[in-house]
């Protein structure tokens, strides 16, 4: 079974869509103490702009509307733009057509963008982003003509960045170790998804996400590895073989079969160690 090359994101969107884990993110990037008492609603769109970043997570807290996504490469300088175009969508779902027509004003959550880098090439514990950054007219111009901004706050949650905060979020911290974990397995050489699998025990060990990989054991070889249906596979090679008649392509069908079972094999026998 190959790894999820979309492994943190996947496991990024899961993590995060528990309110109490999300809540406990909030307070910490926020320095709030929202507790419990303080309602939380997911509320994120699907497919609206957003695919190539999978769409992560919004949600509303208190009067605030939160867009809040991982980012695991570089930061799009366009990103302001694309939270505009978001916002405006949902502000559009959650608005009566009639009601914008009213005399009264309508009252909406207040917006906040926040990006989660964690990719590989160097970037600042924390950055703003700015849409008017992006205009053509000058500072001056757009003083005088009441324009638009929105801004977008980006932190680097990498190991030795923003460690005060991540000590604040033990899910964010426990996600930033386990996707350097892998990161540092493959570049010591190790395939995805033998990198997956000793990310997963030594998270296990060191205590970091123990609870959500205890709790969900069965489940994460369905999110962090790619869905891959044998039988199928083994219907495909078969006929495969038979059109070509050939001995070499039997062997060659028999020894991918081979491989696939003994990797299954040793995958469910990892995640039984580590929900005992």
């Amino acid at each position: 079974m190959a790894g999820n090359r979309e492994y943190k994101s996947t496991l990024f969107s899961e993590l995060f869509s528990n309110p109490t884990a999300l809540r406990e993110l909030y307070n910490a990037l926020a320095d709030t103490n929202y507790g419990e008492e303080t309602p939380i609603e997911i509320n994120t769109l699907e497919n609206v702009f957003f695919n190539d970043l999978k769409n992560d997570v919004s949600f509303t807290i208190g009067d605030k509307y939160v867009v809040l996504l991982e980012h695991q490469s570089t930061v799009n300088s366009n990103m302001p733009l694309r939270c505009l175009m978001y916002i405006a969508r949902v502000y559009e779902k959650m608005t009566e057509e009639r009601a914008i027509y009213h005399e009264k004003q309508i009252e909406i959550p207040t917006p906040e963008f926040i990006v989660l880098y964690n990719g590989i090439k160097h970037f600042p514990s924390e950055k703003t982003l700015n849409l008017s950054d992006a205009y053509k007219a000058s500072d001056e111009a757009c003083t005088h003509s009441g324009s638009l901004d929105l801004t977008v706050r980006v932190v680097n949650i990498n190991p030795g960045f923003n460690d005060e905060l991540l000590q604040k979020s033990e899910t964010l911290s426990g996600y930033s170790a386990f996707v350097d974990r892998v990161r540092s397995n493959q570049e010591r050489g190790c395939k995805l998804n033998d990198a997956i699998n000793e990310a997963i025990n030594w998270c296990m060990t060191e205590g970091k996400l123990k609870k959500y990989l205890t709790d969900h054991h069965s489940e994460v070889s369905g999110m962090l590895f790619t869905e891959f249906n044998i039988d199928i596979a083994k219907e495909v090679w078969q006929e495969e073989a038979r059109e070509d008649g050939y001995e070499d392509a039997r062997k060659e069908f028999q020894a991918r079969i081979d491989a696939l079972e003994a990797e299954n094999k040793e995958l469910r026998s990892n995640l039984e160690r580590q929900g005992e």
